[in-house]
């Protein structure tokens, strides 16, 4: 198939959104990765609706995972039902970071599939729980038992809730390969507004190369693929949000051009918050190798040959 077939296949995709048969792929290579947009802010018209967040429902080697979980419960809930996609059949969920835009419709999935394996990113105190050795914090034997933390004998670890009590979380601090070519990368974000906040993008290894899926690429996507190819040097496509919804243009096309010259990225598909200035660069960069990804649309990667 060439870029252009496969282009205006992805298209069509998006254009009968609202066909449940349309969505899952009961017959699917389980060699190719499977990418349905099941939350986003712009999309052609169907029976999903548009909403600011982003999740997605990837399906690869016989797994079928949900990436996010969007914005809100009743939105993921309307948008799975018209995709005919059943959460209750998840093997594994990736929530990529602690934004209610990409963990908001936690609640529908957990009221279909209570315990479905969650992987998490782990943060101190975080809301999907954590733990601490409790020699974390200074301590003052001078002080008398009751001015003590436990009495002065505390737990030699220390457990603390999410906001989800009962959920299944695995939390996850380092790179890691959690199915046969399947890896959770994790970074930490060293941004403005966003110090410290550790993010988790999906790294599908292909016979094509990297199929690498982020929810908003706040440590950087530059970062993320650079840390991704320390298990394949071939990024094949990567597809969610960049970003770069506020990014200057300068700026903008320093992360497009890294994406394209140095890293050499074939395909990217590009959604949520990389916003519509950098749709655009990312367009004038990719060409053909730029694929729509809105709401609705299915991607399938590796399908195309590489043409760099």
């Amino acid at each position: 198939m060439t870029a252009t077939s496969w282009l205006i296949s992805a298209v069509f995709l998006a254009l009968i959104a609202g066909d449940p048969a349309s969505a899952t792929n009961a017959n699917a290579d389980p060699a190719q990765a499977h990418i349905t947009v099941l939350y986003d802010a712009f999309g052609q018209t169907s029976k999903m609706q548009k909403d600011w967040g982003y999740a997605a429902f990837i399906e690869y080697g016989g797994k079928r995972i949900l990436f996010d979980t969007g914005n809100n419960p009743d939105i993921l809930a309307q948008n799975a039902k018209a995709k005919g996609i059943d959460f209750s059949k998840l093997d594994f969920v990736i929530m990529s970071h602690r934004h209610g835009d990409h963990m908001g419709g936690l609640t529908y999935l957990l009221s279909v599939n209570p315990h479905v394996t969650i992987y998490a990113p782990k943060e101190g105190f975080g809301v999907y729980g954590a733990e601490l050795p409790s020699a974390f914090y200074r301590k003052d034997p001078s002080l008398p038992p009751e001015q003590r933390y436990y009495s002065g004998a505390p737990p030699e670890i220390m457990r603390f809730g999410s906001a989800w009590p009962g959920a299944n979380f695995q939390l996850v601090d380092k790179n890691t390969e959690i199915a046969p070519n399947i890896h959770l990368i994790t970074l930490v974000s060293d941004k403005p507004g966003t110090l410290e906040l550790r993010e988790l993008s999906l790294v599908i290894n292909t016979s094509e190369g990297l199929v690498i899926v982020v929810g908003c690429s706040h440590p950087g996507v530059d970062k993320i693929v650079e840390s991704a190819t320390a298990i394949n040097p071939r990024v094949h496509l990567i597809a969610g949000g960049f970003h770069l919804v506020v990014t200057p243009d300068p700026d903008i096309e320093n992360i497009v051009g890294a994406l394209h010259d140095r890293f050499k990225v074939e395909y990217v598909a590009p959604g949520h918050c990389t916003g519509e200035p950098a749709f655009a660069a990312l367009k004038r960069a990719f060409g053909d190798h730029y694929i729509y990804a809105g709401l609705g649309t299915t991607v399938t990667a590796p399908e195309l040959e590489g043409h760099r």
